[in-house]
């Protein structure tokens, strides 16, 4: 039970840095990357960006879940 939230943290983990790095920040970010730079700019947040949000958030919640879980595990010997 440890070692499979061990693991899976770290492979969050991961995921969770990706994709805040394919965020858009000040320059392009992932809609630019495949070439919808202007369009994007104008039209404000596209498809792929609020589905880049949704993917950032749920592997946030679940990172935070699997953190508590195996603080729990670890804390109570279940």
């Amino acid at each position: 039970m440890i070692l499979a939230l061990q693991i899976a943290i770290v492979v969050l983990s991961l995921l969770m840095g990706l994709s805040v790095l394919l965020h858009k920040g000040k320059g392009g970010g992932l809609s630019s990357l495949f070439g919808g730079g202007m369009q994007s700019n104008l039209s404000g947040s596209t498809v792929a960006e609020k589905n880049l949000d949704r993917l950032t958030i749920i592997t946030t919640v679940l990172w935070l879940v699997a953190l508590i879980a195996l603080n729990l595990v670890l804390r109570f010997n279940l």
